[in-house]
């Protein structure tokens, strides 16, 4: 028997990263409304803060420091697009903290009443997959994923982390991350060209850590068959071939069709699927265990209903979108084989 927790917390809603700003407390309070009405069932893990030690798994200890010292201040800003509160570098921990509390429920012994969980949704803020060991950007001040990957593997001795990253934006941080690290494979998919710039096919690790970067950029306008043809013939044949003992889902909801920050065509039933074949790669290869955290997504309906389709792709059963007729991924598809082939026997 399986079963997903959510982290959800009202403090993750005082973070204000400025006026107008789309990263807005509103993003999530939509969320939450939903897990209110229609998810309450589903138990709740309190978020713990990650104390300073823990963010050093990724970042820089005068990185951390810089953030630190806004505390108190009404604002500051750390570039163009990314600004913090008071108490942003409070949340900020909590954010990060709250995966941690996560990865330690998945994998420690369970309790009499976490017994049948396998997985777990962190619905979070800020976001982190931008942040950089050295910097934030992209609206995220640290690297909350990233910090629960290397986490996992120092604290619980985890040799082999799966990274999926579906956010509209390419998760720059968490490659730089692991880029030389074979113990964590990293795959994202993107719009591409678009911010940050990164994330091309070309980018697929270096040292010890070539080949577990898998990059999947996508031209404006890709939507449901065409993220699910890639992730079905890339993804999850390099993933069982990968073998993970724990799945981390890097989830933004801005490639969905109505977005404004973003160009692709992806719907409610779109990330349904996705959460869907990438639950059945965990239950295929570490029991299920699967830890999603909330990045990007800034259309209300966007955010409610494809957070809706996720947890029920976890919750009940969930039909999956064929990959079939899909001919505008076959381009993409051949590009990234390509690309992997020589790392990846799955791809030959």
């Amino acid at each position: 028997m399986s079963g997903i927790a959510l982290i959800k917390d009202d403090r993750y809603l005082e973070h204000n990263a400025g006026e107008g700003h789309p990263e807005s407390p509103d993003r999530l309070r939509v969320i939450y409304d939903l897990v209110e009405k229609e998810f309450s069932h589903l138990p709740l893990i309190p978020p713990r803060l990650a104390a300073e030690d823990e963010l050093a798994l990724i970042h820089d200890p005068f990185y951390i420091r810089t953030i630190a010292n806004t505390e108190g201040r009404p604002h500051a800003q750390l570039d163009a697009d990314t600004g913090l509160s008071a108490r942003s570098y409070e949340i900020a921990r909590l954010a990060a903290g709250g995966l941690l509390e996560a990865v330690d429920t998945l994998l420690q012994t369970p309790n009499s009443k976490l017994q049948t969980l396998n997985s777990i949704f962190a619905f979070v803020r800020p976001p982190g997959h931008h942040a950089e060991p050295q910097k934030g950007m992209g609206f995220c001040l640290f690297n909350n994923v990233a910090i629960a990957g290397e986490y996992a593997k120092k604290k619980h001795g985890l040799k082999r982390v799966l990274i999926v990253d579906w956010d509209l934006h390419h998760g720059n941080g968490t490659q730089r991350a692991f880029y030389e690290d074979p113990g964590v494979l990293f795959f994202s998919s993107h719009q591409y060209p678009y911010y940050p710039g990164t994330g091309g096919f070309d980018e697929a690790g270096s040292g010890k850590g070539e080949g577990f970067t898998v990059n999947a950029p996508f031209p404006a306008g890709f939507g449901d068959a065409e993220y699910l043809a890639v992730y079905e013939k890339v993804l999850k044949p390099v993933a069982l071939e990968f073998k993970p003992e724990l799945v981390l889902v890097s989830a933004g909801f801005d490639p969905f069709i109505k977005d404004p920050l973003g160009g692709m065509h992806v719907t409610a039933a779109g990330f349904g699927a996705l959460a869907a074949l990438v639950r059945q790669i965990a239950e295929s290869t570490c029991s299920g265990k699967v830890l999603l955290t909330l990045e990007g997504g800034y259309n209300p309906e966007g955010q409610r209903d494809g957070v809706r389709a996720v947890l029920n792709a976890f919750t009940k059963p969930h039909e999956p979108i064929g990959a079939s007729g899909a001919p505008a991924a076959e381009g993409v598809i051949r590009n990234i084989i390509s690309h992997q082939k020589k790392y990846w026997k799955s791809l030959r």
